[in-house]
């Protein structure tokens, strides 16, 4: 039923492993679309389940299928103590994203785990969930997938970063929503943090303290992802291949490894951002609390970079994967073509009922 109010749980698990991001948002339609975030968590990954997920590509397809059972378990579990801590009793439905194993759309290969039937009846509620398969059967990326939220309730702005394990970009070209995949970021940062005893680099203190190589620099800009125009996504698998492998040639120590890779960000992150001037530049995602960071990429731009509210910063893509399974419900397009590189627009996502 078409209705003009919805209320669900909009579930987001993204590749930096910060944990699983649980928002009860309210959404109004009036001509255009307005939300209100009720109530919003992040639940962070016990030990098991973080080194479990941090190496998901090394698993083979029969073992991913048994941690994706698995897994299921866990996020009902986690999906039923968040409605019942918050006492939530008005639900049209759980949106949820499932967390990324697999990702290589050239061989039409997307794979989420947590996106199982079992879900639903788990939690007994509605669930609307795998939301990039059917975009990479259309010979799409299957990614990114939050530009339709930016070009419904952030159409103010004209950039949209998200800085999270990948910094990604939505924009409009000529009217239409483009968006893609800039560069690794947090996949990497705490990546290299972690080798340095922490579980990720607090404001950028550590990069801070390093020097920028100017080698491996020139090779991190030089590669040829950023040659090639969008739309185009990128994968843990891309970054265990290229760039984990072109650091460790050049055998540097951690607070160089993270000067360095941040002047990279920065330096492909301004690039986009400065296609258009005067422009304005929402950007939300963990990678906003790297002050570091953040500096660099206000140094390199002379466009309006806008810091939003915590609570957005924090769960825009959990979010905007709740408007996904909103406009699920309603039977409307919620992967746009322009975006991902699939043959029509389209209506994305599975329903599971109870």
């Amino acid at each position: 039923m078409i209705k003009s109010k919805y209320k669900v749980i909009g579930v987001m698990s993204g590749t930096s492993l910060d944990g699983l991001d649980l928002a009860y948002i309210e959404f109004s339609f009036d001509n255009s679309w307005s939300f209100k975030i009720i109530k919003a968590e992040t639940i962070g990954y016990p030990n098991k389940w973080d080194e479990i997920l941090k190496n998901l590509v090394l698993n083979s397809f029969d073992e991913l299928e048994k941690i994706d059972k698995d897994y299921t378990i866990y996020l009902a579990s986690t999906i039923n103590d968040f409605i019942k801590k918050n006492k939530i009793v008005e639900l049209d439905a759980v949106c949820s994203h499932g967390h990324t194993a697999l990702h290589q759309p050239s061989k039409k290969l997307t794979y989420q785990i947590g996106n199982l039937s079992e879900l639903s009846k788990l939690i007994e509620k509605k669930v609307i969930c795998d939301f990039r398969v059917q975009d990479v059967e259309l010979g799409g990326q299957g990614a990114p997938l939050v530009p339709i939220g930016d070009d419904l309730l952030f159409y103010k702005y004209d950039y949209c970063l998200n800085l999270g394990g990948f910094a990604n970009v939505s924009t409009k070209v000529n009217s239409a929503r483009i968006a893609y995949d800039i560069c690794p970021l947090n996949i990497v940062l705490n990546h290299y943090a972690i080798k340095f005893g922490h579980n990720f680099d607090e404001n950028g203190k550590i990069a801070a303290t390093g020097n920028i190589n100017s080698q491996l620099l020139k090779a991190l800009n030089q590669l040829e992802f950023y040659k090639s125009s969008p739309p185009k996504s990128l994968g843990l698998e891309w970054v265990n291949k290229t760039i984990f492998p072109l650091i460790g040639f050049y055998q540097l120590s951690i607070k160089d490894v993270l000067r360095t890779f941040v002047e990279h960000s920065a330096f492909q992150i301004a690039l986009e951002i400065n296609k258009t001037k005067n422009a304005s530049a929402l950007i939300t995602g963990g990678g906003v609390y790297n002050l570091f960071l953040m500096d660099r990429i206000k140094q390199l731009t002379y466009n309006s970079i806008i810091v939003p509210s915590k609570k957005l910063i924090e769960y825009k893509e959990a979010l905007i994967f709740g408007l996904l399974g909103v406009l699920k419900l309603r039977g409307e397009n919620n992967c746009l073509s322009s975006v991902t590189g699939a043959k029509r627009d389209h209506s994305s996502g599975k329903t599971y009922n109870p």
